[in-house]
């Protein structure tokens, strides 16, 4: 995949004749994969984000993440569509660090590392606390992250979306008093439950046919008639050992507001179960992680495995390798 190295090798991608733009999946759960998108759906989507926001021309968006995935290319859109002020700055682990930022930021999109490490200096707290809409997607919030975030003034949001849905559908506050575990997709999107298990999205504006997803989820109704959803996790993230289904994204999050080191959970074969609960972990106590795992998680969930390794394998946007994890679990399993 050949990067697109300045906002300019965008704009001149995105005012060339051509309807469609070639966008990649993160790559999350194997290689990244080019597909292709229509430009007048991604003009829909940001209008969806602007809406729910209520953004209005001269507001001001900031631009820190790596215009080679659809979350920049969608922060670059959202600009124009909405006419906003776009300030950008090179990605990196601290955006806020950067000098002459606005003293107002209405939109800003961060992976959660982003987010973490701005919480860490007391000058890019601050800095952090500009902004009033902050958008937070690319991976799931880290329980001490949401925690953090309940001391800050401005508006933090939960994405839901993928490439295919050019960017996100759905959010949810994730601090305040109307934060919730619960998403809320923008107005025209609906969603159901295929096989009474995983989201299925219906966006015309969007995506032409209707996306199935390999995230298990539940569905409500709220009291003043919207539905929302909360995700479980993904079908392909499930361990079957011994007969028994395993979700990994619950056990690590059991196992997050106890581990301090980077860790992911993954799985390798078994001739016994079938597949076994591997823990890959950025640490070099073992016996200290065996233990915390005894105390928190059920006894069928608990690791089989524990591999220390020099880094949790993570895709250039920040989200968890789950395919790598697992090639290392099946090297050393």
């Amino acid at each position: 995949m050949a990067p697109i190295a300045t906002l300019d090798d965008f704009l001149q991608e995105w005012n060339a004749e051509d309807e469609y733009l070639t966008v990649h999946t993160s790559g999350s759960t194997g290689a990244p994969k080019p597909i292709r998108v229509e430009k007048k759906r991604m003009r829909a989507s940001a209008r969806l984000t602007c809406d729910f926001l209520g953004l209005k021309e001269g507001d001001n968006a900031l631009l820190c993440l790596p215009l080679d995935y659809i979350a920049g290319k969608m922060m670059v859109v959202r600009a124009l569509e909405r006419r906003l002020n776009l300030h950008c700055i090179k990605p990196g682990s601290h955006p806020m660090a950067e000098s002459g930022l606005p003293s107002v930021i209405d939109l800003c999109a961060m992976v959660p590392m982003q987010v973490m490490r701005s919480l860490q200096s007391a000058p890019e707290r601050e800095n952090l606390c500009r902004i009033r809409h902050l958008l937070i997607g690319g991976g799931s919030i880290h329980p001490l992250l949401e925690a953090e975030l309940q001391t800050l003034p401005c508006q933090a949001w939960s994405t839901y979306g993928m490439t295919e849905t050019l960017s996100h559908i759905a959010l949810r506050k994730v601090n305040g008093p109307d934060a919730s575990l619960w998403y809320r997709p923008f107005e025209g999107i609906r969603i159901s439950l295929t096989d009474g298990e995983c989201l299925a999205i219906h966006a015309p504006m969007l995506c032409p046919e209707v996306l199935h997803t390999h995230d298990r989820a539940e569905i409500r109704q709220t009291q003043d008639g919207h539905t929302e959803f909360r995700i479980l996790g993904r079908t392909d993230n499930v361990i079957s050992s011994g007969g028994i289904k395993i979700q990994t994204e619950e056990v690590e999050s059991l196992l997050a507001p106890h581990l301090q080191q980077p860790f992911m959970i993954t799985k390798c074969s078994d001739p016994e179960l079938g597949e076994k609960v591997v823990l890959l972990t950025e640490s070099t106590s073992i016996h200290d992680i065996e233990t915390t795992c005894r105390t928190v998680l059920p006894r069928h969930w608990l690791p089989r495995r524990i591999i220390c390794v020099d880094t949790i394998p993570l895709t250039p946007n920040g989200k968890p390798a789950r395919a790598e994890a697992q090639k290392i679990a099946e090297g050393q399993g």
